[in-house]
């Protein structure tokens, strides 16, 4: 079970924000301050920061930036009010992996969520073997038998999320979301594109395919 770390100073916030994540199978804790945070996160092992960019002393980007300027890497998620919008690059500069605006719609926070706990999975495995096929996440290389190339960021990003869930179906605004991010301005034609490039890339891998599943999106075949 994943377990996020809520820190807001407002009491209603943090509990709807808990009643939101406990709902949907996560486990929710709550700090009212960053100082709090702080310690909490010295004791606990935290998937995911939930975090209003305003409070009082530290606030939400002064938190994010400390956490960053230590190495520490999970995903942040931050909420802010209307007024605040402005702020987005500032958050983004600081460390932010993604940004709300609050009065928060409860079903976009959750995919927000999922699509940052999707790609921190994928970042924090770094190295995938599929047969003779190596991919190694902080090169952007992959390798088969001994023979290294390096695939232009997306298109490695697409296969590495691919592979990482053999068999399993994604849609292409998943792929859109986990890839490019919610945020981007690409279409769903962008993922298209890349797919067919990975296909003619590893047309003659003995690993892996990637099939279309119609109507649905794409899936990874591993070979046995």
């Amino acid at each position: 079970m994943f377990r996020i770390l809520i820190v807001d100073d407002d009491k209603n916030s943090r509990r709807y924000y808990h009643a939101i994540l406990s709902h949907s199978g996560y486990q929710p804790i709550c700090a009212d301050s960053a100082s709090i945070a702080l310690h909490m996160l010295e004791e606990k092992k935290i998937d995911l920061l939930l975090v209003s960019a305003l409070m009082p002393g530290m606030d939400g980007f002064t938190l994010t930036k400390m956490l960053r300027d230590c190495g520490n890497d999970m995903p942040i998620l931050m909420i802010a009010p209307k007024h605040m919008a402005k702020d987005v690059k500032k958050g983004f500069l600081m460390g932010v992996d993604d940004y709300m605006v609050c009065p928060v719609d409860e079903d976009e926070m959750l995919l927000r969520i999922r699509a940052l706990l999707r790609r921190a999975k994928i970042v924090s495995e770094h190295e995938l073997k599929v047969g003779d096929t190596t991919l190694d996440y902080d090169t952007l290389t992959v390798s088969i038998h001994g023979e290294e190339s390096i695939l232009p960021q997306k298109e490695f990003y697409l296969l590495y999320k691919l592979l990482s869930y053999p068999n399993q179906i994604f849609t292409r605004d998943q792929l859109m979301d986990d890839i490019w991010g919610p945020e981007s301005e690409s279409t769903e034609a962008t993922v298209s594109v890349h797919i067919g490039r990975l296909r003619k890339r590893f047309a003659d891998s003995r690993d892996f395919s990637i099939h279309t599943i119609r109507g649905l999106g794409y899936k990874a075949c591993v070979m046995n």
